[in-house]
């Protein structure tokens, strides 16, 4: 099975640097500057999981073309028109597996490639990609977790969970995918519209004197909107969460926390945004969820201002 990564940052390096050192066939998609570090250097991942240094085969958008049964998508979600733009070539015949954040990708990239192309996709790692092109693994957390959205995709998961399976990072095969998207997408949105609006991590706001009240509140406004699309967050997702952000020695934050504080773009119209939106859509007007978009339309505003 020949398997293309569009991008060889976080989730996509690491992922793709798993397979390609237990022998799968990956190719990576990348811009000519990251091809050529990657021709340089190698593709280099620091994880407490084991490091790794290995040559990666690379294509530009200039270069690839079909022939892959497979194409990973882990772009940023201010980056999916640049990123379909390049996959378009080698779309024809593939699976399309997104590792985005958020729920509001699938549309488009069904608009794009046909719903029976496009699965749906998980990534539960903590990851971020140094300067100088490091991967660089800031947990044990390794989850990767896709499925089908149409029955007639089912078999092509099969196999290629038997491939994912290769790369050690013991991916998962869901038949619920959606549920899983759903649940990711509740506590991403809590935890990326809490820490970027308190500018600190999990546990220093929930050692305030309403923080961890005010961090399950914010779960709960956007689990409304998990409930209204008919994915309400099972018990043990919500059980996890109220552990997690109630926790005052947790030193977890949002990557868009981190995006935030190097003054970068930050996917706040496709997570918190779009969140908004669907629990507005209820008939609830979600306070905590309003403050946090507003804090975010502010910074961006001062991006371009």
């Amino acid at each position: 099975m020949r398997i293309l990564i569009l991008g060889a940052g976080g989730i996509g390096g690491y992922f793709g640097g798993r397979l390609t050192h237990a022998g799968v066939d990956v190719t990576f998609l990348v811009r000519p500057r990251r091809a050529e570090q990657l021709a340089a250097h190698g593709l280099v991942i620091k994880s407490p999981l084991g490091d790794l240094a290995l040559p990666v085969n690379t294509v530009t958008r200039d270069t690839v073309g079909p022939g892959y049964d497979a194409i990973i998508v882990s772009c940023k979600a201010y980056d999916l028109e640049d990123a379909i733009a390049a996959i378009r070539p080698a779309a024809p015949g593939a699976l399309i597996l997104p590792q985005l954040n958020g729920i509001r990708h699938l549309d488009r990239l069904d608009a794009e490639f046909g719903p029976e192309a496009v699965l749906g996709g998980v990534a539960l790692i903590g990851i971020t990609l140094d300067a100088d092109g490091t991967v660089r693994h800031l947990n044990k957390a390794q989850g990767f977790v896709f499925g089908e959205r149409h029955p007639s995709q089912v078999a092509r998961c099969e196999a290629l969970q038997e491939t994912l399976k290769r790369g050690g990072f013991a991916p998962r095969h869901s038949h619920e995918i959606m549920q899983d998207m759903w649940e990711k997408f509740v506590f991403l949105c809590t935890i990326a519209a809490m820490t970027c609006l308190m500018r600190g991590t999990v546990g220093a706001i929930a050692s305030t004197q309403d923080g961890a009240r005010l961090n399950v509140e914010m779960y709960e406004e956007c689990a409304l909107a998990a409930a209204a699309a008919g994915h309400k967050p099972r018990a043990a997702a919500f059980e996890f969460a109220r552990n997690a952000l109630t926790d005052r020695s947790s030193t977890n934050a949002a990557s868009m926390l981190r995006d935030l504080q190097r003054g970068g773009p930050v996917e706040a119209e496709h997570i918190v945004g779009d969140m908004l939106a669907r629990v507005m859509a209820t008939g609830y007007t979600p306070a905590l969820l309003r403050a946090a978009y507003a804090h975010l339309q502010v910074y961006q505003a001062g991006l371009v201002g």
